[in-house]
């Protein structure tokens, strides 16, 4: 019997008439579809204006091109934040600071983003991972530009705050795995602040190389007009598996509040033992499991609990198991088993 696959791309055969029709229309590169498609994503989270682009890289480095700020200059990051960012800030000759996460959110608390903008820090980027958003966080507040990355959090969201709604731009990647996938790329979206010229010199000479081709954006539109079903299903399954996690003495990761509505991009369990049993155990029966952070920054300071006691425990036990629309009912209900069960 094979594992329960970790996700499964949210598609349908029959969405994939769309892709063919851009092919049938001969117009496969960048044009109407991909501005349908920004105009679409930037109304659902609430942005005016921004670019689509073709990876999720592409859009970090254009987010931070758009702040201008000079080499050298520090940009303040969640411990927990990708590796991919720290890529990317070499490539450009930024530096990385690190800060804790909120023990409710699991996102950089205020507290750290005060400190690292006090130390120095000349821009915020704020990585929000495993369906949370910053609840009560006030980047914006602290006088310097915040992206958010809301890549795992978008549809996310507690009463009135939700996912893009604490920087001034957003990045969102499209990728396979992604809540809306357009089978690779990103947005760029603006949410405060004059910054559209800025962001439209950047890639002047050469949009046409840069933008999301029209085969994506087909893909990525239906996956939007399928989304609010997508994140229904999400959900469902999240509040199942989050009432399994009750009868273990496992934390789950993040907002446990009731009125928070994730987004179900993955579950993640903080555990009460060690990682690799708890994975080796949900093997055993056939679901996939794996460790949640560990390509992070925070894979540099496994023993640094004086600096980040908050996010240390989720990156050293953290596990995440499959969580997607297309889940079958009998590997929902071996989920519900292995999850009651972790060791």
């Amino acid at each position: 019997m094979a594992l329960i696959p970790f996700y499964k791309p949210t598609l349908r055969r029959k969405d994939m008439d769309a892709v063919l029709q851009t092919m049938v229309d001969e117009r496969i590169g960048p044009g109407e579809r991909k501005n349908e498609f920004l105009k679409q994503f930037c109304t659902y989270i609430g942005a005016g204006e921004g670019i689509a682009l073709r990876s999720y890289p592409d859009a970090l480095r254009a987010a931070l091109l758009t702040f201008s700020l000079p080499p050298g200059a520090k940009v303040g990051v969640s411990v927990l934040s990708p590796s991919l960012y720290a890529s990317i800030a070499k490539e450009m000759q930024l530096e990385l600071v690190l800060g804790d996460i909120d023990e409710e959110s699991g996102c950089l608390s205020q507290g750290e983003a005060s400190r690292l903008v006090e130390e120095g820090a000349q821009a915020l980027l704020i990585h929000e991972p495993m369906c949370q958003i910053p609840l009560h966080c006030e980047y914006r507040s602290l006088g310097v530009p915040v992206i958010e990355d809301i890549s795992q959090s978008l549809g996310s969201c507690f009463d009135e705050e939700k996912a893009g709604g604490f920087g001034d731009l957003v990045v969102c990647a499209l990728e396979e795995d992604a809540v809306v996938s357009a089978a690779g790329g990103a947005v760029l979206a603006i949410m405060h602040g004059d910054y559209q010229k800025t962001l439209t010199a950047l890639f002047r000479e050469y949009r046409e190389y840069v933008e999301l081709p029209d085969m994506n954006a087909a893909l990525g539109l239906i996956q939007l007009s399928n989304l609010d079903d997508h994140l229904s299903k999400r959900r469902e399954f999240y509040t199942l598996f989050s009432n399994a996690l009750l009868k273990t003495e496992h934390k789950l990761y993040g907002i446990g509040n009731i009125d928070f509505k994730p987004n179900g991009y993955g579950f993640c369990v903080v555990l009460d033992s060690r990682a690799e049993d708890a994975i080796k155990f949900a093997n055993k029966y056939q679901v996939s499991a794996q460790k949640t952070f560990s390509d992070t920054l925070a894979k540099g300071y496994n023993d640094r609990f004086d600096l980040f006691p908050k996010a240390l425990p989720p990156h050293l036990r953290g596990i995440s198991l499959p969580l997607y629309p297309f889940l079958k009912q009998s590997d929902t209900e071996l989920l519900m088993k292995v999850i009651s069960h972790l060791p």
